[in-house]
């Protein structure tokens, strides 16, 4: 049998059985590490492409450690090798640049032969991303979001529509405005606000509000984290 507390030391000629299990143990825990990402993302789309990718991230870092070695020639040829290709995907969630580093690391790991280190930093990090659902940096709590309005130019009623924004939200900040040259928009300004709402489901209300209000046209709410834009 493998001694996987002692075999982080034997890196020079791997066995084909030490590979076959450095690649099924970055399977497994990049596998856990992605059932993390699906169970507590509040992503909607949840990409398949990318929960595989976290999965596939890990067993390829794992064969590519195990072909280096200990090789500093071989090292270097792999860099050269990659400078060649272009990553375009922009990632927007930086919590998806964090699981994407976590399934890195586990197949890092597990190609130097370290598997004590990926399975305590692998329960580590899925552990820690669950207990953060219960704690006030959780997802749900993130309630910042954009909202977008048409109204002729009135202080009046500028006014009016703050104080609503106070009702909702627990802040909110002008973040641009600007004026229509078209002459049948004549005084008429779009405003665009940052605000965070004080409970999930009063987006909907602000909304509906805002629409009754005279004056006020073409009102946009939208929610980084939250299924829908209204």
């Amino acid at each position: 049998m493998v001694d996987f507390f002692s075999i982080q030391n034997s890196t020079e000629n791997p066995t084909l059985l030490l590979i076959i299990y450095t690649i099924l143990f970055s399977f497994s825990l990049s596998s856990l590490i992605a059932f993390t990402y699906e169970k507590t993302s509040r992503d909607v789309s949840k990409p398949l492409y990318f929960i595989q990718a976290l999965v596939l991230l890990a067993i390829v870092t794992a064969t590519v450690m195990q072909a280096i070695g200990d090789s500093v020639a071989r090292g270097l040829g792999m860099l050269g090798a990659l400078a060649v290709i272009r990553f375009r995907t922009t990632i927007r969630n930086p919590r998806n640049i964090v699981f994407m580093f976590s399934s890195l690391a586990v197949g890092i790991a597990c190609g130097v032969y370290g598997f004590v280190i990926a399975i305590v930093g692998t329960l580590g990090f899925c552990i820690s991303a669950f207990a953060l659902r219960f704690t006030p940096f959780s997802q749900k709590n993130n309630l910042v979001g954009t909202l977008r309005f048409e109204m002729v130019e009135d202080d009046e009623k500028l006014n009016e529509v703050r104080n609503i924004l106070k009702k909702y939200s627990e802040r909110f900040a002008l973040k641009r405005y600007k004026t229509f040259n078209n002459p049948e928009k004549e005084n008429v300004i779009e405003y665009e606000y940052m605000l965070k709402l004080k409970q999930e489901d009063e987006g909907l209300h602000l909304a509906k509000i805002l629409r009754q209000t005279p004056n006020v046209n073409s009102v946009r709410l939208a929610f980084d984290d939250v299924a829908e834009n209204i």
